[in-house]
């Protein structure tokens, strides 16, 4: 949920001295990105899961603060939302058996948080957009008690001069779609998502990010899992376009974004970006802070949900670094599909990065940005532009060309062989049986018709452990 602060009513005066500070943290990055101050730890791995929480009519059951309390602990958070959560592992090193500990943990914690059931929350749930989900389950009495959300949903909807959200979503299937309008943030937390952790070298960023950009398209193909909002199948990927009209700004730079280009020399250039683009929302300053702990810099970067975003951390050498958080991909469906995911993204990020300047000269900024809404609207049924081959190519022909970079990328970093077979043969089967999460989901409910069925078989399959080409319909 991000840090919570200290109140959630502002005065001009806030706004002011929050703006002085942000400028001294920003400049103060840029100087120590200048003179190779950095860290040069990594690769380091971590992972973000957020999750739904149901009761035994598998509606959303809105008690994370009851949940939370009985669970405790501080890896497992509560989020925009009273029925969702946020699940964090520890960082890792993705050289040897990391990524095989991160799973562990993740299996773990969902484990127990589902034995931490009770009368007011059946189970838990990690899927992209519950397809149980009613209208009036995104209500404002419904957001979790924050004085970050609080203070986030009025400012935001400030800047808007109060203007109701508009809504408008076609349907990759009919012509249905889905059109509304909302007064409030709250359909926001129609969407759940996982969100991969990479830091690396400072010298190896930019060519990351860049990277990074670039591979979101076949991540949101090959990890689809939220076809259906309040009942009606849109994307395959609905969770894009909910995520971004949710939080739509009446100018051109949008708090949700794919971004404004390819990164050219350093990750410090996006937050001088948000620095110059985008006016704060939460002025909140703590005089005990340092300029050091760039602590408005995270609070301002916390309210632009770039689609890659870069997010500043101390490292063990105590040295400030910057690293990638990489948010395109849903929740779900299994544990074992998403540590396939993570698997596929890190690798390939590590080998397309060895030619990123002919990467990204043969596919342009704009191509990679439209390539990623193909690819959330039809799965891996889109086509998109890539590089090496400047004609059109079906999306799951880019995957299926990526599974051998992955390998190549992961051995280089140093991940157990087995660890690589297991993942990348999981993402291998998925493409095979062109079966994902949206498509499993999107057959099943053609052949039942029954949503609240959908999401019982759904969850009974996620439990099993079995990842999601090998769950039957």
């Amino acid at each position: 949920m991000g840090e919570e602060i200290s109140k959630d009513e502002f005065e001009n005066k806030d706004f002011d001295t929050f703006r002085e500070h942000l400028e001294r943290e920003t400049a103060l990055l840029r100087q120590i990105q200048t003179e190779g101050g950095l860290s040069d730890q990594g690769p380091f791995i971590g992972l973000e899961l957020e999750a739904w929480l149901i009761d035994h009519n598998f509606f959303p059951a809105p008690h994370n603060q009851s949940f939370l309390e009985r669970l405790g602990g501080d890896t497992v958070v509560a989020e925009l939302s009273r029925f969702n959560i946020e699940i964090n592992t520890p960082v890792e090193e993705i050289a040897g058996e990391g990524l095989a500990r991160m799973h562990a943990h993740l299996s773990d914690t969902l484990r127990q948080c589902a034995a931490n059931a009770n009368e007011d929350v059946d189970t838990v749930i990690a899927i992209g957009t519950l397809p149980t989900l009613r209208e009036e389950d995104l209500s404002i009495d419904m957001m979790t008690p924050s004085n970050r959300y609080v203070a986030l949903n009025r400012e935001a909807m400030r800047a808007r001069g109060d203007a109701p959200i508009s809504f408008d979503i076609d349907s990759c299937r009919d012509d249905s779609g889905f059109a509304a309008t909302y007064e409030d943030v709250m359909a926001e937390a129609a969407t759940t998502s996982l969100q991969l952790h990479l830091q690396l070298a400072d010298e190896k960023m930019v060519a990351a990010y860049n990277a990074s950009l670039m591979l979101s398209a076949p991540l949101v193909a090959i990890s689809a899992n939220a076809p259906f909002l309040f009942g009606r199948p849109l994307w395959h990927e609905t969770r894009i376009p909910v995520f971004e009209q949710a939080l739509a700004q009446p100018t051109s730079l949008q708090r949700v974004t794919f971004g404004s280009g390819y990164v050219k020399d350093d990750l410090v250039e996006l937050f001088e970006e948000n620095l110059s683009e985008y006016p704060p929302l939460l002025p909140v300053y703590n005089e005990n802070r340092s300029d050091t702990d760039f602590a408005c810099l995270k609070l301002h970067n916390g309210t632009l949900w770039r689609w890659v975003r870069p997010l500043v951390g101390r490292s063990n050498d105590g040295k400030p670094h910057i690293r990638i958080e990489q948010r395109v991909m849903s929740a779900g469906p299994s544990v074992l599909d998403m540590m396939a995911n993570a698997a596929l993204y890190f690798g390939a990020v590590e080998e397309i990065s060895m030619y990123i300047d002919e990467a990204t000269s043969e596919l342009s900024f704009e191509k990679a940005r439209a390539n990623l809404y193909a690819a959330a609207r039809d799965g891996l049924g889109a086509e998109i532009d890539w590089f090496g081959n400047k004609a059109r190519r079906p999306v799951a022909s880019v995957v299926e060309d990526m599974i051998p970079l992955a390998e190549s990328g992961l051995r280089k970093l140093g991940m157990a062989e087995h660890l690589i077979d297991k993942y990348l043969t999981t993402v291998s089967m998925r493409l095979e049986t062109r079966q994902n999460g949206a498509n499993w989901q999107l057959s099943q409910f053609d052949r039942h018709g029954d949503f609240h069925r959908l999401t019982a078989d759904y969850l009974a399959h996620q439990k099993s452990g079995l990842p999601v080409h090998e769950w039957p319909n």
